[in-house]
């Protein structure tokens, strides 16, 4: 994806709408503050309050911006600014709430307040960074990538 001033070229020349991403969601922005993006490939969509995330999708915050998201399992993810992060792996089942949870933090920062899988299965829940695997072993955390 190509950026001029931290900031997603196609956010600048109008987004694009993304086919098919409220079919397959596995998260839901609660709250969009400032210049926020979402991206899978070449599309890219303005983000709005409701909005569906799906698998491998990414989001990218602004300068200036921020944005939580709930996902299926109760997860609550909030990202700073100039952030981007993508939902790598999203899997829960609500019936038996078996599932796991990857997500990439490719820069910025993220606050992760675990649901189910984080407090059920710990084990099946990471953040990824350019440098590391973090393995959650707690409910609250904090991850920052520069």
């Amino acid at each position: 994806m190509n950026f001029k001033n931290g900031v997603p070229l196609a956010f600048l020349l109008g987004a694009v709408s993304l086919a098919g991403a409220q079919d397959q969601r596995v998260a839901t922005l609660k709250s969009v503050t400032g210049e926020v993006v979402l991206s899978k490939g070449n599309l890219v969509r303005t983000a709005a309050v409701g909005a569906g995330m799906a698998d491998a999708d990414q989001l990218v915050t602004g300068r200036e911006a921020s944005a939580s998201l709930t996902l299926k399992d109760g997860t609550l993810v909030t990202v700073g600014p100039n952030t981007t992060l993508a939902l790598t792996q999203v899997q829960f089942d609500s019936t038996t709430q078996d599932g796991s949870l990857a997500v990439t933090l490719f820069k910025g920062s993220l606050r992760m307040v675990t649901g189910w899988l984080g407090k059920l299965h710990p084990e099946q829940v990471k953040v990824i960074t350019p440098t590391s695997v973090v393995g959650v072993r707690g409910t609250d955390f904090i991850v920052e990538v520069p």
